[in-house]
């Protein structure tokens, strides 16, 4: 049998359906397999050695193509973003899907999501617990305060809430009401529970930050300003191999680019694309809020940061953050929108990040710029 033989599957959490494409003679041969790896592997291996199978990156996760590699099996994961469907095709079907990714693989206009490994995996699930376990800790403290609002109760005790002053004046809120007491008291304890379980996560992140193997990379990122332990071991696990891009690139990946839309002579560009890994992405945009204050020297806590890194990652670090800074001032200065104005310092801050990890990953003295 042909040895270019390109398989597309698409995954489900308890089927597969294949497609079989051989490109010298155009036959397709298709199979479905219910929860069923092996079966799935020996189907594969029965179209030769030069078979390569691909599926969709989505909620299945990366188990199947671990497994084929494993087994000796050529596997490559699609950005779904990236595929390509006709504006006229309207039937959506397993089988049209499967089709459809076994054609884009023998054509190469599959764009391949990095496969990380285990542990990898398993660093960036405990970081997106985090990032989980402070959402919920967010919307537990907007219900608190959604609850008082509506019925004009304000606290005095300055803008600063969350506070122990501010917890303990919680505390004195009652209301007449039993329906409503009940209803108030409940947020409150939901809200205490919350933030003890993102302290507790917040506590497992250092720990783990500091012994792993992404540990200089996230001492390194957390030099930058607005980036903290926590947001860098975020940005180390979920970006992995940073020597895939250069500070360019960097910035598409994480869809800080604006959009854009080019006819003839016309040229219009809009919002960010948004593309690529949105919780990097929010790691970036927050930190990016905190370059518009002002930058004179080096904190306490900056310096002891830099304690932690070389003397050239140091530096380099030190020139970002004033970089950074200016490029804020900047924009102020022109009145930008401060919406538009933080995305424009996460897409610098990125190629900053960039410059600091990817050294370090290569093995490579710290260039200047």
């Amino acid at each position: 049998m042909s040895e270019r033989t390109y398989i597309g599957l698409d995954v489900h959490a308890r089927s597969i359906v294949g497609c079989a494409l051989n490109i010298d003679t155009g036959e397709l041969t298709r199979s479905r397999f219910e929860d069923d790896l092996l079966g799935t592997a020996e189907w594969v291996r029965g179209f030769g050695p030069g078979v390569r199978v691909v599926y969709e990156a989505g909620p299945t996760g990366f188990g199947l193509a671990r497994h084929f590699r494993a087994a000796g099996i050529d596997c490559v994961i699609a950005a779904p973003s990236k595929l390509l469907r006709a504006p006229g095709d309207k039937i959506k079907t397993d089988r049209r899907d499967a089709k459809i990714l076994a054609t884009m693989l023998a054509l190469g206009e599959v764009t391949e999501v990095t496969i990380p490994d285990p542990g990898q995996e398993a660093l960036r699930d405990l970081s997106r617990a985090r990032h989980v376990a402070s959402a919920d800790n967010a919307h537990a403290k907007q219900r608190v305060n959604a609850i008082l609002l509506r019925h004009g109760i304000l606290f005095q005790g300055g803008k600063s809430r969350w506070t122990r002053e501010h917890l303990r004046w919680l505390h004195q809120q009652h209301f007449e009401d039993p329906a409503l007491e009940f209803a108030f008291q409940e947020s409150l304890a939901q809200e205490e529970s919350m933030s003890v379980r993102l302290k507790r996560i917040d506590k497992e992140v250092a720990r783990v930050a500091a012994d792993c193997r992404y540990t200089e990379i996230i001492n390194a990122l957390a030099c930058l300003r607005g980036i903290s332990t926590v947001g860098a071991f975020g940005l180390a696990t979920e970006i992995g191999d940073w020597t895939r891009f250069n500070g360019a690139t960097i910035g598409s990946y994480l869809g800080l680019v604006p959009s854009e839309h080019s006819s003839g002579e016309t040229r219009t560009q809009g919002r960010i694309t948004k593309a690529g890994n949105a919780y990097a992405r929010l790691l970036l945009i927050e930190a990016a809020t905190v370059h518009k204050r002002p930058y004179r020297r080096p904190g306490i806590l900056e310096l002891r940061q830099l304690e932690l890194v070389s003397p050239a990652t140091a530096a380099r670090a030190r020139q970002g953050n004033q970089r950074l800074h200016a490029r804020a001032a900047a924009l102020e200065e022109r009145h930008k929108m401060p919406a538009k104005a933080r995305t424009a310092i996460a897409r610098e801050l990125a190629g900053w990040c960039w410059s600091l990890a990817a050294p370090l990953q290569e093995g490579r003295p710290m260039a200047g710029r």
